[in-house]
């Protein structure tokens, strides 16, 4: 189980790589198309779709799962490992497919959201400044307000003095006492 959670680690590092490296050339991606397809059904040159940038989940995973089986039957064949005959091998194999996917999709959200915040970057500067000075707009008004209520505390206190009753005499002026 050690050895499982170590690979899906691995095969998560591999997965955001793969879709950095695409995302920056597709140009195996580019080449397979113009072996395979007629110069009608080739992509355009401003296409930057990959194997896995810019795909939906189902290609994605096609993709990956033809790759990773690819490479492992030329590992199979060309070294002692077995990959696909032991329940290991096929365990690792699994953990191998289902972190690359994930790393995929955790590299298309770091990189999604370094263009928003870069987009973005006037806006959430102009916003921060917002709130900074409503935040000292509100402080400085509760600064005001402090004393004030200081000062109508001290005027209660001088009109009950004022009126040089006791607590005793109004309660009786009431008839509570």
């Amino acid at each position: 189980m050690g050895l499982d959670v170590v690979i899906f680690i691995i095969a998560i590092v591999l997965g955001v790589f793969i879709y950095w490296r695409e995302s920056q050339s597709n140009a195996l991606y580019r080449f397979l198309n113009k072996m395979f397809n007629t110069k009608t059904l080739q992509m355009k040159a401003s296409d930057k779709k990959g194997f896995v940038y810019k795909r939906a989940f189902l290609p994605r995973l096609v993709y990956v799962t033809g790759i990773l089986v690819i490479i492992g039957l030329a590992v199979q064949f060309l070294s002692p490992f077995a990959i696909f005959t032991s329940y290991y091998g096929v365990s690792a194999f699994a953990s191998t497919v289902a972190g690359v996917m994930l790393g995929t999709y955790l590299a298309h959200f770091i990189l999604k959201s370094g263009e928003v915040i870069e987009e973005k970057s006037d806006v959430i500067e102009d916003l921060v400044q917002d709130t900074l000075e409503k935040g000292k707009d509100f402080i400085e008004d509760l600064k005001t307000e402090t004393p004030t209520l200081k000062e109508d505390k001290k005027t209660a206190k001088n009109e009950t003095i004022q009126d040089g009753k006791s607590a005793r005499e109004r309660l009786k002026d009431k008839g509570l006492l």
